[in-house]
């Protein structure tokens, strides 16, 4: 049976404008124990960003996180999957373009979810590593 990227993908992602800061965004993610962030000006989608992102774009850069945004750490180029996407499409594209969370969009090109390797790995092999790595942090 086809899995679509709907039935493994965290829903309602946590969406931020390009101006915000990278500390509030630092803040966001700690709180809500989530390694990324989608960037979108109004409806518009413009990039997500992670963790690394965060370190490695501002901080060690020696920004200030407190007056550098999202824009300037976000990855812009993006990839994106379709909920009715099956499983093994979302696999692809992060193999292809070697990223570990997909932004998911409807038809309109607006994000309802994120797909990650995490994700993926709980659905596809469980009892590996990082599946049971990926469900014991889903489960907190």
């Amino acid at each position: 049976m086809t899995q679509h990227v709907s039935d493994v993908m965290t829903r309602d992602p946590v969406t931020v404008e390009p101006q915000t800061s990278v500390t509030v965004v630092a803040r966001m993610m700690r709180d809500e124990d989530i390694g990324a962030v989608l960037v979108a000006e109004g409806e518009r989608l413009r990039g997500l960003v992670s963790d690394r992102d965060l370190v490695v774009r501002a901080v060690a850069e020696g920004s200030d996180p407190n007056r550098t945004t999202v824009a300037d750490a976000c990855s812009d180029d993006l990839v994106t999957v379709k909920p009715d996407d099956d499983v093994g499409r979302a696999v692809e594209v992060m193999r292809e373009h070697s990223v570990r969370r997909v932004p998911v969009v409807d038809e309109g090109q607006h994000a309802v979810g994120i797909v990650s390797v995490g994700d993926l790995a709980i659905e596809r092999d469980p009892e590996s590593a990082l599946g049971d790595i990926s469900a014991a942090r889903s489960n907190k």
